[in-house]
């Protein structure tokens, strides 16, 4: 048994939550893909208050999703001051055509 947290979506959680849409040439998907789960290994989940990443590819191979969350915003916030992680995402950037990134709380839940 570990202790490792799992994405989950949950209303009272309160957790946050970045979602990051990139669009990309379609034959540059698998390159962002491997990249984002590159950084996700070696950065990323050893931040404070890292909880997942979940690494979203469109079928028709133009959008690439990175669904991650974080303990609370000031978790967020300092992963963003990090310049380890600054250095990744501008090469996120750089390979994709356009990035939209938001940060997101739970709002509801229906299952």
């Amino acid at each position: 048994m570990t202790d490792k947290k799992a994405a989950t979506i949950d209303v009272r959680g309160g957790v946050v939550t970045l979602i990051n849409v990139y669009e990309v040439e379609p034959d540059r998907q698998a390159e962002l893909v491997r990249l984002l789960e590159e950084a996700t290994e070696t950065v990323m989940r050893h931040q404070p208050g890292f909880i997942s990443v979940s690494i979203h590819s469109s079928f028709d191979g133009a959008r690439v999703v990175n669904y991650a969350q974080w303990a609370s915003k000031e978790d967020f916030e300092r992963l963003m001051k990090n310049s380890e992680a600054q250095a990744q995402m501008k090469t996120f950037a750089a390979t994709a055509r356009s990035v939209a990134p938001a940060l997101y709380r739970v709002s509801s839940v229906h299952v």
